[in-house]
């Protein structure tokens, strides 16, 4: 298990135009060869929009782009023709196949707080698809199978303990809230890298509980 703290984060975005990034993995200016990737991860992004704030229309690729928002409301447009408001609880994903562009704001008039993840498919090209599943349950497993990827969303009450999937790759993302994980206390924006995870639990210490993004991964 490979842990890393949320102040280990690379820094990004523009501050001043109200958009502030933390990036887990090699990004931009950011290069960094040994963090390239873990299993199909290849981007784990807490971003924060102040109200007016966002990403002008802009270009992906051969990535599966899987978003979750934390609290505020994230507006999505794309060439392929979807408008969407995304809020806390849902899941969005966006399959750039061989290309598409969109755009993300925060059209509301409080901050933005979400995490967007990214995803190196099992076979380039194709048409972009999306997907958006409004208030997922808790424990309801999302399948993201162009990338050979599965999402579990976590979310526990103090002293709550959950399984941990086993699997080649997992990688665990604390959302909000405090647990610990194989002996390691991991709080808000801290992450696990775990390879051929086996009974693995998470246990919430935090008196407000936990919020876990687990993504279940099979071997590259």
């Amino acid at each position: 298990m490979d842990v890393r703290r949320a102040d280990e984060r690379y820094q990004g975005g523009d501050p001043a135009a109200g958009i502030e990034t933390r990036h887990a993995f090699s990004f931009g200016p950011h290069y960094d060869p040994d963090n390239l990737r873990f299993g199909a991860l290849i981007a784990c992004n807490e971003e924060r929009l102040a109200p007016g704030a966002g990403f002008d229309e802009h270009p992906h690729s051969h990535t599966e782009i899987v978003t979750w928002v934390v609290e505020g409301e994230l507006t999505h447009r794309d060439t392929a023709g979807h408008e969407t408001v995304v809020r806390a609880g849902d899941v969005q994903r966006l399959s750039a196949a061989a290309g598409v562009r969109h755009v993300e704001r925060n059209d509301a008039a409080v901050p933005l707080t979400f995490v967007q993840m990214w995803l190196a498919p099992l076979d380039p090209g194709g048409d972009p698809a999306y997907e958006i599943v409004r208030g997922i349950a808790d424990s309801t497993p999302y399948a993201v199978p162009e990338a050979g990827a599965m999402l579990h969303v976590r979310r526990l009450v103090a002293g709550e303990r959950t399984a941990v999937p086993d699997g080649a790759y997992l990688y665990v993302h604390v959302v909000r809230g405090e647990v610990t994980l194989g002996g390691e206390r991991l709080g808000t924006g801290d992450a696990a890298r775990l390879t051929d995870a086996r009974d693995m639990e998470a246990v919430a210490v935090a008196a407000t509980g936990a919020e876990l993004l687990v993504w279940e991964m099979t071997a590259r």
